[in-house]
């Protein structure tokens, strides 16, 4: 029997504000746009409140405080990268094969700006809210670190790597490369003249020792991936959704 590149939908999370009120997407939107322009210190709700064309009470009655909005504003970009990667595996779990799923993971990641700003400890943007603790809750949800977490041992279960190497040690040299990986895409001198992405992928085959496998194998690594960040994703919007009313 095929096996499957998915599992059935989990019961369904609360839903987001912006998904049934136009003006709680105004808000959102402002905001992202002032917070990228202004960052932390200099976005007040006052402003999100004009732009949006709305009374500052409104803001108020979807977020209580400023950091629940801007929080708010970062869960969605986990969010967004989440959805990203489910389609991409469940359109070809092929992606699920370790040279393309890490430079999928990281691009996909990194177009996000909020997310590449808390990953960066960007404080000129995210201010405080780079150690606060939800943030911290979205990036152990589906992170580059709690995401290798999972896929490593699932391509080392279905015969995609090596595993004559320790498996703590293999994760930590993988985070580590993914790491570098990350920091060249936000500082160019590091790589200039260089395919950084195609780099990454060559650099993950050298190192695990990707493996020739079967259809069914591929399959069952983009069944288990897909499983991981269906399940980010509801700790996500629960995470979001504390700061949302």
């Amino acid at each position: 029997m095929k096996p499957k590149t998915e599992s059935p939908p989990a019961a369904n999370p609360p839903a987001l504000p912006e998904s049934h009120s136009p003006k709680a997407a105004r808000i959102l939107a402002s905001a992202t746009e002032l917070l990228l322009n202004r960052g932390f210190k200099g976005l007040t709700i006052a402003d999100v409140a004009h732009k949006a064309y709305v009374g500052k009470g409104t803001v108020y009655l979807y977020w209580p405080t400023k950091e629940d909005l801007l929080i708010g504003l970062i869960g969605r970009d986990f969010l967004s990268t989440t959805d990203e990667l489910i389609a991409r595996l469940v359109a070809d779990p092929d992606v699920a094969r370790p040279s393309r799923f890490c430079p999928v993971m990281v691009s996909t990641a990194r177009s996000r700006p909020l997310m590449t700003a808390l990953h960066d400890h960007n404080d000129d943007v995210l201010g405080l809210l780079t150690t606060h603790p939800r943030a911290a809750a979205l990036d152990a949800a589906i992170g580059p670190r709690a995401t290798m977490r999972v896929a490593l041992p699932s391509w080392r279960a279905h015969g995609m790597v090596r595993t004559d190497w320790d498996p703590e040690e293999q994760a930590m040299a993988l985070t580590a490369l993914t790491g570098g990986i990350m920091m060249s895409l936000v500082r160019p001198a590091l790589s200039e003249g260089v395919d950084t992405l195609r780099v990454f992928a060559a650099a993950v085959t050298a190192l695990l020792g990707e493996n020739e496998v079967g259809e069914d194998q591929v399959r069952a690594a983009a069944a288990d991936l897909i499983d991981f960040f269906r399940q980010g994703r509801s700790a996500i919007i629960e995470t979001i959704s504390s700061a949302d009313t």
